[in-house]
Parts: structure tokens; sequence; C-alpha cells
């Protein structure tokens, strides 16, 4: 099957940016490509708002480089989009011809509704929250949404940026009396409207700015997992990380682990809007979304094709792209989620663990990407599952939801399990640390059941005695290897129920 590539490249007022995406056998676009140039467009308007010749000649030099990158893909559409400073230059139509003429491309200029639009149609594509209230801090605008289940609910473009703001200070690094004063400026401009005020619900910021934000708290916390997508703040930290930005003297403030170099003269002033928006809402979390603008426009094309502006499920889909990238067999997946459903009820009903509804989720996910990890390496099959699933992106997933996934898919034995949780011990109170190791054990037993994966075994019954724990194994075939690793593993399991196990194997 042909690969199909799609580009699309993003002409903002700070940055411009080409991405290639490879679209995936279910549908979606996996980034493949990513190439960033500092344009800061913004700067080259004039006191009458045109984009004099000297940008003008910074944009097309910039597309043509773009152009020669986007070469080497057999590209089945190409998309060029522009936001505020193209939006508001007075010249538009100028610029607009020029480039067209110079590259052979068409600039779609969005209205600053379109782009606070793409930014929600990313967020709620890209994640599993339903309500909240989304921002996407450019150089020359800054858009918010409010979205409730899922739906688009309000919409607004804000004429300033980090790159507008920050003449609101002298210097890179601003006095207190300048920083009170952007503050008072923001509250006022959030306020103006009552649709933002005392939400309550999260706060998912897209774009540069937060993506910088969220790389300055991982490094400072020295955090053990990799991604950014999802990643999860409060106002304590945002503040935190505020201040200790204007502590520094301004050749180090460019050298701050996480923050770009072109960002570093406008991270102050973004920071600002993130912690004044989140006090004007009483948010009760900050997320960083990495899919945005960009993404926003493709889900809007792939949904001519499906027919739905939203995808229906969002974690489903993105753990069907795990399947589908390691080669996961089905069949396999849906027999052992059986045998780990009947393993489950029989524990539960006996009352041998206290188990829920949260519990059997866990577990069906995880039974969806057990060992995984063979895809690199039998014999270290637990190491490479457990590395995989925390530390890769998975839409719909918080990461602490993802590290749950990982330490339950990656069972092994005990020693194992602490020695993957040993760097997030704090994440976890005692009991769900058992639990998690618990769960863990049952879904390797299931996973036991079905080890030459044939489904030669059909059905498990279970009869709890006071000493023993019996369980019956229907089978249809010879059963041998499932006898031998069942047996093997059942003793972390029997430490889960407290009681000894008996295996009884009939065809």
């Amino acid at each position: 099957m042909k690969k199909q590539y799609y580009a699309i490249i993003d002409i903002g007022s700070n940055t411009m940016r080409l991405v290639i995406y490879l679209r995936e056998k279910g549908g979606r676009l996996k980034e493949v490509e990513n190439v960033k140039a500092s344009a800061r467009l913004r700067t080259f308007l004039d006191d009458e708002n045109k984009l004099i010749q000297a940008g003008i000649d910074r944009l097309l030099t910039t597309l043509k480089s773009f152009q020669g990158v986007a070469e080497t893909y057999l590209l089945e559409e190409m998309v060029c989009v522009a936001t505020a400073t193209i939006r508001q230059a007075a010249n538009q139509k100028d610029v607009v011809q020029q480039v067209k003429k110079e590259t052979g491309m068409k600039i779609r200029t969005l209205s600053d509704q379109e782009e606070a639009y793409y930014g929600y149609l990313a967020v709620v594509n890209s994640t599993s929250i339903s309500t909240g209230i989304t921002v996407d801090i450019g150089g020359g605008s800054t858009e918010v949404t409010y979205f409730k289940n899922r739906e688009l609910m309000e919409a607004h473009s804000f004429p300033f940026g980090a790159l507008t703001l920050k003449e609101f200070f002298s210097n890179d690094i601003p006095t207190e009396d300048e920083i009170k004063a952007l503050q008072t400026y923001l509250s006022e401009q959030f306020r103006s409207l009552p649709w933002l005020t005392a939400k309550e619900i999260p706060l998912i910021a897209i774009g540069g700015s937060a993506r910088n934000l969220v790389q300055i708290d991982q490094n400072l916390k020295e955090y053990p997992l990799a991604g950014l997508h999802q990643y999860k703040m409060y106002d304590t930290d945002i503040k935190k990380i505020s201040n200790y930005l204007m502590s520094l003297k301004p050749e180090k403030l460019s050298k701050v682990e996480g923050l770009s170099k072109d960002r570093a003269d406008i991270i102050i002033p973004a920071i600002e809007v993130f912690h004044s928006l989140y006090q004007v809402v009483q948010a009760d979390s900050f997320i960083l979304s990495r899919k945005g603008l960009r993404d926003g426009v493709f889900y809007e094309q792939l949904s001519k094709e499906v027919g739905s502006i939203l995808f229906p499920n969002v974690l489903e889909d993105s753990m069907q792209e795990l399947i589908t990238d390691f080669n996961l067999d089905p069949k396999q997946i849906l027999h052992v989620q059986y045998l780990t459903r009947q393993l489950f009820d029989h524990i539960k009903e006996h009352g041998l663990m206290h188990l829920d509804k949260k519990d059997w989720q866990l577990l069906k996910r995880a039974s969806y990407l057990c060992n995984l990890g063979e895809y690199i390496d039998a014999e270290s099959s637990a190491q490479h599952t457990f590395y995989l699933l925390a530390n890769r992106t998975i839409d719909g997933l918080t990461h602490k939801d993802r590290l749950r996934l990982a330490l339950i898919a990656s069972y092994k034995n005990k020693t194992t399990f602490k020695q993957f949780i040993k760097p997030f011990k704090s994440w976890f109170l005692k009991d769900e640390r058992k639990k998690l190791r618990h769960l863990g054990a049952l879904l390797k037993f299931s996973y036991c059941l079905d080890a030459t994966k044939r489904q030669v075994v059909k059905e498990i019954r279970c009869d709890d005695h006071k000493s023993k724990f019996t369980i019956t194994i229907k089978c249809q075939g010879d059963s041998t290897p499932e006898e031998y690793q069942t047996e093997k593993q059942k003793k972390h399991l029997e430490k889960a129920i407290k009681k000894e196990i008996d295996l009884d194997f009939k065809m």
C-alpha cells in the first residue's frame, strides 16, 4: 500500500513551521517531520501596519526552504495557513500575491475565529478532556475557547501575543511594577469575557510558549517520563517558574534547560498570560496539548471523509495505533481479554481481592498491550513493554494513567515491578502500588493461559475452599505449554489472593 503523506505550513507571527504527516491505516495522521524557523514576522510591521519588504523577503526565503524539505516526500496535499501577522497586515493581498508568484503557494489566511476553532478541534480529538478552556498564545494574538461535553460553546481572539506583550517591559527581565501592570491588563482583558470567569475546569494550553513552560518544569523536577502531551501542572508550578526566570540575569535566561533560545525574550509575558488566565478561570489544572492549530486543520480535512468532526473514541484509536505499530494479534488480544475477565469476575465474586469497575478498566486497557515489548526482544519483553508504554504518547491518557497501564501490561514478577516503579514511588500511595502489582499478576497469569497464542484454553471455572483456590481450565487440544507457563506464574497470583492455587487442566 502506497504511503500517504500530507504537509502543512503554518505562518505564525513569531515562528513558521513545516509539518509532514503520514496517514496511518486507521486514518489518523502521524507526524514524521517538523521543521521550525524563527521568522518573527511581527517585527516587520511598520507604523501603518504594513509588512515591509524585508519581512516579505524573510517569509519567501523560509517558504522556499520548506519547499526543499517537502520535495523529498511524495505529498497527497500541502496546505499553507497564516495567522495574526498576515491577517492584520494592511497589505495582506500584496503579500499573498507575492508568495503565489514566487513560490506557487496559495496562502489561506485564517480568521481569528477559525484560529481559535482549530485549536479546540485539536484538543478534543487528542485528549479525553470533555470540558475545558483552551488557550493558544502566538506572537500577535491569543485565542481562547470554552468547550463543554466536547462541543464548542465560545471562542475569542485577543489582539495581543507574546511579542506585543513584551512591549510592557523595558528589558528582557521586567521590574516588579512592569509585571504588575501586565497582570492588571491581562486580568481586565480576560474578565471582559464572562464565560471565562470561575469555571473551575482544566486550562489546556497550545503552542510553543506552553511547550517551553512544560519543558522547563520537567527539567527543574527531573521528570522521569518522556513526552509533553497531556502533561499536568498547577498554578503554583507556573508561578514558581515565573519567579525563577525573573531571578535570572538576561545572559542566563537564554541558557535555561527546556527554553528555546528564540523564545527567551518572550517567555515571561507568555507565562503571565497562562497564570492570569488560570486565576480568572480558577482552573483545576494546567494541561499541555502538543496538538494545536496545524492538527486541527487536518482533523477538519479528515472529517470530510469520515463524516464527523469529532473522533468518538480518542483513546481507543490511539490504542489501535499501538496494536498496528507493534503487529499485535487482535485474535489473541480478545482471547486474553476474555480469560482475564473470567478470572477477574471469579476472584471478585469470591472476595479474594477488592476489585471494582475502575480496576477492570485498567486491566482491559492493559490486556490490549500485554507483552507488546516482544516486538523488540522476547527475552526482555517486560522491560521493553514498560519503557514503550510509559514513554510513548497515548492520546486520551494522562502521564499518570499511562504509567499505570505500563506497570500492569509489563508485569513479570515482584522484583521487576519494584524496579519499574522505583522512580515513581511517590506518585502512588502504598495501597495503589499493591493493587497495580496484583492486577499485573492477574493479567500475566491470563496471558500464560494463551502462551502459544493458539487459544487452546476455552474456559475457566473457579472454586474457593478454605485453604485452596481451584481453577479448572477447560482446553481443546494439547495444553502442555500453557500448563508449564501458568504453573510457573501462579505464585504471583497466590500472593495477590493470599491462597494456594490448584490448577486443573481438562480436555
